[in-house]
């Protein structure tokens, strides 16, 4: 569901911006929560990352781009390590999984092991993107619920840390393999724990209704369990791992997600006799992407997830806290989202009257649902600022729209800019490092924007942007 609805244009008319976006004082002013940390204005009104201004790096790079903050991603990566590290420290510990199908390359997957992350995996192609890293094979999850038998073997030929099983085909899929490949499976079981996170319903993951996990209150995730410790030759069953959704702000779902998840550890450990030496609480932790958005300081989430953790472990008769198992956690967008924007170039203007003294600006730019699907497909909020120079206008409610032949091709759905806004200008959207080019396509044939990663005054391409001939190399012209 929307956070709002005041913005829509409905038929009866123009129902006003949505509550959370009054009429700026100061319509160039950067909110810090939606923006890298190194992001500012220089001395001309240019908006700036990591030394360098956005018209030199639109001149280097071109637009559409995505912009990443090098030393935001890993402060935040760092973080989160440091803060639960902390928070865990008398509860067994506790690790921290990046988010691969959040944004992943080669140069991320490096980042992400120099700064002592796992990370989480759900394809072959991001399996294929983490070896050619080198990353540590020990420190992957393999999560996924329809993995390939293709895909189960490539990861238990490099020495997956974990594979997160998600069904009981799957689970004889990985015995079979783990026999044929003379290993032993180190396996988490996907609990789904029947817990509503307050998120958008197609992010949501913990209630019974949806693809993912073992039902726990159906009796199919003991069920998972006692069949793999029926292999025990083939099959190392490290724990289980839950995860209630997406873009969460507070630590309540995660209540009872615990209670349960810890109950059924118990209770595997009294009627098999065995101690499971890890858990995964998932994560999907929220960012702001417009002000109505007030995501928890990382030592106040960590230290609430471990009270959380510490109570129902104590609840269970579990007086010795040092044998508790160790604890991971998946941040999901929350360290590469707030660390990236994408730069556009304004096309075109045009202002629309919706019905008497009302009327909307709609900014279009060279860029749309092919680089920021999110908007399009689950009514996403976004903002953005004028980012190549300052202004003195007078500020206009904008729909900032992009270029492909769909009417819901919006990326920024009210915000408000400058009235000069025109042709030739640059915008750019904060919290585009997650699900963005990850979900980004050739809709309308459109190459996607490159990634371009920035510190200390220095910018690299770590992702290139497409060209025409890279959509012609699939084209198979004379078939």
């Amino acid at each position: 569901m929307r956070s709002h609805e005041a913005g829509a244009l409905h038929a009866e008319g123009y129902g006003g911006p949505p509550l959370y976006l009054p009429h700026p004082s100061d319509v160039m002013e950067l909110l810090p929560q939606l923006w890298a940390r190194t992001v500012g204005r220089d001395d001309e009104g240019r908006l700036a990352v990591g030394g360098i201004d956005v018209v030199t790096l639109a001149e280097r790079h071109g637009t559409a781009a995505y912009i990443l903050d090098e030393e935001d991603f890993r402060a935040r990566a760092a973080g989160f390590r440091d803060g639960f590290g902390a928070a865990f420290a008398g509860l067994g510990g506790a690790d921290v999984y990046y988010a691969g199908k959040a944004f992943l390359c080669t140069t991320v997957a490096r980042w992400v092991a120099e700064e002592g992350l796992g990370l989480d995996v759900c394809t072959g192609g991001e399996l294929a993107v983490a070896r050619r890293a080198g990353f540590p094979a020990e420190r992957i999850a393999f999560h996924g619920n329809n993995k390939t038998v293709d895909e189960l073997r490539d990861a238990l030929e490099y020495g997956v840390g974990r594979i997160v099983v998600d069904s009981f085909h799957e689970i004889d899929r990985v015995v079979a393999l783990a026999a044929e490949l003379g290993v032993r499976a180190p396996v988490m079981v996907r609990v789904t724990v029947g817990v509503e996170a307050h998120t958008h319903e197609f992010i949501a993951t913990g209630h019974e209704d949806q693809k993912f996990g073992f039902s726990l209150a159906g009796g199919q995730a003991m069920e998972a369990v006692r069949s793999l410790l029926e292999h025990p030759d083939t099959v190392e069953l490290l724990g289980l791992h839950s995860h209630i959704g997406s873009q969460i702000f507070d630590t309540g779902g995660f209540e009872a997600a615990v209670r349960r998840l810890v109950g059924l550890h118990a209770q595997v450990e009294a009627e098999r006799g065995v101690s499971m030496p890890e858990m995964d609480l998932g994560g999907g932790y929220g960012i702001a992407y417009t002000s109505q958005h007030t995501p928890l300081p990382v030592d106040v989430l960590a230290d609430a997830m471990a009270d959380i953790v510490g109570r129902e472990l104590k609840a269970l008769g579990n007086g010795d806290l040092t044998s508790a198992p160790r604890i991971s956690i998946e941040p999901g967008r929350a360290i590469v989202g707030p660390s990236t924007f994408t730069l556009y170039e304004v096309g075109t203007v045009k202002r629309v009257g919706l019905g008497g003294s009302h009327s909307r600006t709609y900014v279009s730019v060279d860029g749309g649902m092919s680089d920021n699907v999110r908007p399009a497909l689950y009514e996403a909020d976004y903002s953005c600022t004028l980012a190549n120079r300052t202004s003195d206008a007078e500020p206009v409610l904008a729909r900032v729209v992009g270029r492909h032949c769909e009417s819901g091709d919006i990326v920024v759905l009210d915000e408000y800019l400058p009235g000069d806004v025109g042709p030739g200008d640059l915008i750019a959207v904060p919290g585009t490092g997650a699900y963005c080019r990850s979900l980004s396509s050739q809709y309308n044939h459109t190459p996607r924007p490159p990634v371009v990663a920035v510190r200390e005054g220095e910018s690299r391409v770590v992702v290139r942007r497409e060209t025409i001939d890279d959509l012609l190399a699939l084209d198979v012209a004379d078939a």
